[in-house]
């Protein structure tokens, strides 16, 4: 029982740690900074943020690890850390079911379908009549092997039998401005990123990676509309080391869920293209596990061999 009261103390009345395994100004890092300022404006917990880049988030992981179970520092991801890395690479220095524990579903933030303008097509069935009539002669790009934007199209090519060759670029970065020029044919890129685009109709979007319509572009289709079950959306989650007193881990679930609901926080994210989830422990977890098996599924589609 004194651990637990322990814990409590720290998440209660010291300040907590949101560990982030990107840079600054990544998807992580704007949703942990968007909570950890809510949870300290309005709450009255102050919470800081600790971006740990670099070694496929085992750096990051190592904090959590190697520091005190006591609720002291919690761990801010995107999925691709427990969903992607684990059929990537052989050698992790974190198993994301051995050493930490879901705490809440912060937010998502759906990939957007975009084309260049010269594919004449209106909407998402006839982009897919499109590509099956002209077999290995179309191109997508997309941030990296691996990435998320790479395993939502070689998901989409496996479910309908598409032939449309990959070309990988080192982030949206080069992804964006290629399909721009005209260098591909399309690819999936966050909604910030296109936006500009889409308003001089240089890009058209044609569906989204989520398991449904987005409220920030309710009239773009969810791919999961012609592919049940299909869900490649980028989730950003909250975990917490592996021995954290539960209690510590229900009080953190509880207060995440109630910044996700605050107004302002919903608009901040919305604006980053980012929708606020703040769901509960169990709904956490169960998203980790079904997502960890779809990107698995998604590699073998693609063909990669794990480092």
């Amino acid at each position: 029982m004194a651990g637990a009261g322990l814990g409590l103390a720290f998440a209660d009345e010291r300040t907590v740690k949101f560990v982030v395994p990107n840079p600054a100004g990544g998807l992580p890092d704007t949703v942990a900074r968007v909570f950890a300022q809510k949870m300290t404006e309005k709450l009255g917990q102050t919470v800081i943020v600790d971006n740990r880049p670099g070694a496929n988030g085992m750096i990051a992981a190592q904090v959590l690890t190697n520091g005190p179970k006591d609720g002291s520092a919690f761990l801010v991801a995107d999925g691709s850390m427990f969903s992607i890395n684990p059929h990537l690479y052989k050698s992790l220095s974190y198993d994301y079911r051995r050493d930490f524990l879901p705490v809440s579903l912060a937010a998502s933030a759906p990939l957007y379908l975009a084309a260049h303008p010269r594919i004449k097509v209106s909407n998402l069935r006839e982009l897919i009549a499109y590509i099956k009539s002209k077999p290995g002669e179309l191109t997508y790009g997309s941030s990296g092997i691996g990435s998320t934007h790479h395993l939502s199209m070689e998901a989409m090519k496996s479910a309908l039998g598409l032939d449309i060759q990959h070309i990988p670029f080192k982030g949206s970065g080069q992804s964006v401005p290629a399909l721009i020029g005209g260098q591909v044919d399309m690819l999936f890129s966050a909604l910030p990123s296109l936006s500009g685009f889409v308003k001089t109709g240089q890009v058209r979007l044609l569906g989204n990676n989520a398991a449904k319509r987005s409220s920030q572009e309710p009239n773009v289709p969810a791919i999961a509309e012609v592919i049940p079950g299909y869900d490649f959306s980028p989730t950003i989650g909250v975990f917490a080391a592996a021995g954290t007193p539960q209690s510590v881990i229900d009080k953190m679930s509880a207060d995440l869920a109630k910044v996700a609901r605050m107004p302002e926080t919903i608009q901040i994210l919305s604006n980053a293209g980012v929708e606020a989830v703040g769901g509960s422990v169990a709904e956490h977890g169960k998203v980790i596990a079904s997502e960890n098996d779809r990107f698995g599924k998604a590699v073998l589609a693609a063909g990669i061999k794990p480092e």
